[in-house]
């Protein structure tokens, strides 16, 4: 799972990474903040990855011998070992992009590198659209599996399950709106508890049954899956499921830090989820038919009810990154040109604190109707690794050029660093592969619909462009023409947005067409995404002068931040352009598209550029210009 961008009031960051600084926050309250919101994921893995994984390896209702337990937990550790404490731990986390880590991040790190690259591109692009399809999985499995707890505590409850866990669901996807800041604080708390429980529970079985402890041993990981064939190759499909959640550990670094992320594996989420597994091994091996439900059976009866409560608030939470992750990975998606502009509402000063409703909208509608297609976790455990194996391995991809072209590693010794990591995440690709006609053709399907989508609009707003600047008269030429024989002159100042600063932009040849007046003073404004997360503010104006009534401003925001345009102009102010924001008029084109009868596209995708484009929020608010301040002239172009 990749939570992009959930931060905790108690964790907000001391520096993101690139001149701009927060409230300072403790080690201790970052290390909190990260058990909470980075391992939330990963953290109730245990709830049904050790159940998963022995059933694979012996059936449903088979006994397993202590060769396949000890086989199993053997692969468990060290999965945990090599892909998380390695790759994650020590190798991706220094990967930063100014501070920022994730998949988009990654990719636009690797493509500065390299001057652009396609084949980054698109693999930035399957990483994103992969991450959707997680998105939508670990809310529904990881919620149904704790409230299938109720099952153990009295069978009567069994046909309840299914419309608890929508209700809970709906509840948490309703409260969105409100924003992650207030109940965020709570994460850290409940995470750690949720942690300590786990080792409460793990260590008496262990003590009863200390041959588990010989798992350490790799040997026997090894030998399980020698000796077992197809058979052993399909349960490392289900092994993976211990490191879902793996991908938060890099997508939070800009909002906790390496350090607090690294302290909270290695001295809590490590050993606390290690002792849980070997304790699940050594109750199954002491009880065969507790492999039904053997992590909470693991509890006494009197314990049951309250541990069903805590993996339930566990779920919410790691829910609750990945929706928050979804909405920070389609900004980011925003930014870099992948979707269009959709409504974001941020619902804390906090970075990273915003709600977008659409995305919201239709993460529901999958996670719900995820919940009544599958109706148990044991049948959602085999949609949810592909999404996330998939995505690994596209950052392992990209991971080896960052060593190679930013750290200035030779390519031997990148390769020999990303070649095992990179042939470890496609074995385990290719062992959840198998489980594609079992439910993995659900996050197949969504990020095939989600790349679609991303490569149309790009590829229909590359078209779009390049069509309007063919129709466009050179800036330069119309202003040495406006100040030869100018027109009648109006008092104040007009700012007109461009993508393309070079050309006359479509709303000024318009108000000049119908309206034959020009104001005082005119800027030609541009908004510039660059490939870094988030820049400076003395980084963010550029003012460059044209004539005495003609200048070019271009506002440059990071990827992951969200434009602010009158924001943005009161830097200028500094640069000596003087204007009053109640006397000034911003001046925008809404085109409406129809399709061409020649198109770069085939028909079916333009009318899907189209739907795309319509369903584009306002320009106006997605810039936060004042509405009063706005004047829009339409056109109609042909795509």
């Amino acid at each position: 799972m990749t939570s992009e961008t959930t931060a905790t009031a108690a964790a907000t960051p001391a520096a993101n990474g690139h001149g701009e600084t927060h409230p300072p926050a403790s080690f201790a309250a970052l290390t909190l903040g990260a058990i909470g919101v980075v391992y939330g994921d990963i953290g109730t893995s245990p709830l049904y990855a050790l159940r998963e994984s022995v059933v694979a390896a012996v059936g449903a209702n088979n006994p397993a011998s202590e060769q396949v337990v000890l086989g199993i937990l053997s692969l468990i550790i060290w999965a945990l070992i090599l892909v998380v404490t390695v790759k994650y731990i020590v190798i991706l986390l220094r990967a930063d992009n100014n501070g920022e880590g994730g998949t988009l991040a990654l990719m636009a790190l690797a493509n500065r590198a390299v001057g652009g690259s396609a084949v980054l591109l698109l693999l930035g692009i399957i990483s994103g659209a992969l991450f959707y399809g997680d998105a939508i999985i670990t809310p529904a499995l990881s919620v149904l599996s704790a409230i299938e707890g109720l099952k153990l505590a009295t069978p009567a409850l069994e046909p309840y399950v299914v419309p608890l866990t929508a209700l809970i669901l709906v509840a948490l996807f309703a409260a969105q709106s409100r924003g992650t800041a207030k109940v965020a604080a709570f994460f850290g708390p409940i995470t750690l508890i949720w942690f300590i429980a786990l080792v409460a529970a793990g260590i008496p079985h262990i003590v009863q049954n200390p041959r588990v402890l010989l798992a350490f041993n790799p040997l026997h990981g090894m030998s399980f899956l020698l000796t077992h064939g197809v058979v052993g190759f399909i349960t490392l499909g289900a092994v993976f499921l211990v490191v879902t959640g793996a991908e938060a550990l890099y997508a939070d670094l800009g909002h906790f830090g390496k350090r607090p992320i690294r302290a909270a594996w290695l001295c809590v989420a490590l050993p606390a989820l290690t002792i849980n597994y070997l304790g699940q091994g050594a109750l199954v091996l002491a009880d065969p038919k507790a492999i039904e439900n053997p992590f909470f059976l693991l509890y006494p009866e009197w314990a049951l009810l309250p541990m069903i409560a805590l993996a339930t608030a566990a779920t919410v939470i790691a829910s609750q990154a990945v929706i928050t992750g979804a909405y920070s990975i389609t900004q980011q998606a925003i930014q870099l040109g992948l979707f269009p502009r959709l409504e974001i509402r941020h619902t804390s000063e906090l970075i990273g604190q915003i709600y977008m409703p659409k995305v919201n909208t239709l993460l529901l509608i999958g996670v719900l109707l995820l919940v009544g297609l599958f109706r148990s976790s044991s049948a959602l455990a085999s949609a949810y690794g592909i999404a996330v194996t998939g995505t690994m391995v596209v950052t392992a991809m990209m991971a080896f050029v960052v060593i190679w072209k930013v750290w200035r590693w030779s390519m031997v010794a990148a390769a020999v660093i990303i070649a095992p990591l990179l042939a470890l995440d496609l074995t385990f690709l290719s062992a959840n592969l198998l489980k594609v006609f079992e439910g993995g053709w659900v996050p197949l399907a969504l990020g095939s619909v989600v790349m679609l989508l991303m490569y149309t609009w790009r590829r229909g707003s590359r078209l779009l462009f390049e069509k309007s600047r063919k129709l466009e008269f050179p800036l330069a030429d119309l202003v040495a023409m406006l100040e030869k024989r100018p027109p009648q002159r109006v008092p104040g100042t007009a700012v007109f947005l461009t993508s393309d600063p070079q050309s006359a932009p479509t709303a000024l040849m318009h108000s000049l067409k119908h309206y034959k007046v020009l104001h005082e003073k005119n800027v030609i404004l541009t908004i510039e995404t660059v490939p870094t997360p988030r820049i400076d503010d003395s980084e963010r104006v550029r003012l460059e002068e044209i004539s005495a009534t003609f200048s070019k401003v271009t506002l440059r925001f990071g990827f992951m931040e969200s434009p602010n345009v009158p924001k943005a102009l009161a830097i200028a102010r500094k640069l000596g352009w003087q204007f009053d924001i109640m006397s000034t008029s911003f001046f925008l084109s809404r085109r409406a598209l129809k399709p061409a009868a020649h198109s770069g596209m085939p028909r079916w995708q333009d009318h899907l550029f189209i739907g795309l484009s319509r369903s584009a929020n306002d320009a106006t608010d997605y810039f936060q210009i004042p509405t009063g301040r706005v004047v829009e002239v339409g056109t109609q172009v042909t795509i």
